[in-house]
């Protein structure tokens, strides 16, 4: 399949532009959703500090794996889920663990925002970010698969997005 051009207009989403529009606005949901009236949580102290530090330890694994993954992808980073033209699959660093670290990593972090706060809506809305970019790699993928014959044989042997699980 051809690069689409780049004179298309954004909003036809011939690149995946939408998807950057729709994970902003999930982004900003996750952030704020601690603010919004939330179900009050009474735990005890252990398991209140436990949540804390579980939080804590997700947000700081998932900006890792996030990090590593941006810092792999090098010339290849697009904010766009389209690939690049003349990208390459990268399969090493954090891309042996998992197809799609940075969404890994930003899901994990989500997770553990809601831990954090304590959060039963951020915690829904982590959710949701977990299934939108589940969707979103599932489109992405289909144009790896195009522009990469091998990307079959790789997506065959790497997990999507939780390493070893999924």
């Amino acid at each position: 399949m051809s690069e689409p051009t780049r004179s298309a207009p954004w909003w036809k989403n011939s690149r995946g532009e939408w998807y950057v529009v729709a994970q902003i606005g999930l982004f900003a949901l996750v952030a704020l959703a601690p603010l919004l009236p939330d179900v009050a949580l009474d735990l005890p102290g252990a398991l209140d500090a436990a949540l804390i530090v579980g939080g804590l330890a997700l947000i700081g694994l998932g900006g890792l794996l996030s990090l590593a993954g941006l810092l792999a992808l090098g010339r290849n980073l697009s904010i766009l889920p389209h690939p690049k033209a003349g990208a390459t699959l990268v399969r090493g660093g954090p891309y042996r663990l998992v197809r799609h670290p940075i969404y890994s990593g930003l899901i994990l972090g989500a997770f553990g925002w809601a831990l954090l706060h304590r959060s039963v809506i951020t915690l829904g809305a982590a959710a949701l970010l977990l299934v939108f970019f589940d969707v979103k790699a599932r489109r992405e993928e289909r144009w790896l698969a195009r522009v990469d014959p091998a990307y079959d044989g790789y997506r065959q042997r790497v997990r999507k997005l939780i390493p070893f699980v999924y």
